[in-house]
């Protein structure tokens, strides 16, 4: 995420798989899972010496509670990919990570939505693009609303790096 133009990550949208059972027995085997519901960023985990809970809603995905408990827990059923754009180890900006551009698309072939973004994104940096300049550093310097609207993309709640500081809206007049 750090680095790439344009990462493409896999997600689920629905819920964590949980097996009670194999969570009981990581918990014999000697798993702290206390610790395990420590480390989740969120704190969308509990424990209550019998059964798990995970509060899907809260959760972002980090997969820390999977990569410890892999035969208890398991990523949803709805799967697919999150893609990002312009994440940039250093330039003419400085360091900074890649934005959301789609929250959720699902991955199945011939790739046709994931072919077109990437078409449109390609089209717009070659039109935009500065000499040597990377895709993050066009849409840094232009703009992330103008962006979208030049690739045909709706903004969307996950597109935004932090809550609205001042009351004015900005809008397209049409």
């Amino acid at each position: 995420i750090a680095r790439a133009d344009m990462p493409i990550i896999g997600t689920w949208r629905d819920e964590i798989q949980i097996d009670q059972e194999m969570v009981k027995e990581y918990v014999k085997a000697g798993l702290d899972i206390n610790q395990v519901i420590a480390r989740c960023p969120t704190g969308c985990m509990s424990w209550d010496g019998k059964e798990l809970t995970i509060d899907n809603e809260h959760c972002v995905r980090c997969m820390r509670c999977i990569n410890a408990m892999p035969k208890a827990l398991k990523p949803g059923k709805k799967r697919g990919a999150t893609i990002m754009l312009g994440a940039r180890a250093r330039g003419k900006y400085g360091a900074f990570l890649a934005w959301v551009l789609v929250p959720f698309v699902e991955m199945k072939p011939p790739y046709k939505e994931v072919k077109e973004l990437t078409e449109a994104i390609w089209d717009w940096w070659d039109e935009n693009g500065r000499l040597k300049e990377r895709p993050g550093e066009a849409v840094y310097r232009l703009g992330f609303p103008k962006f979208l609207k030049d690739i045909g993309l709706d903004a969307c709640v996950h597109q935004v790096k932090h809550p609205r500081a001042n009351p004015f809206w900005f809008y397209w007049e049409e």
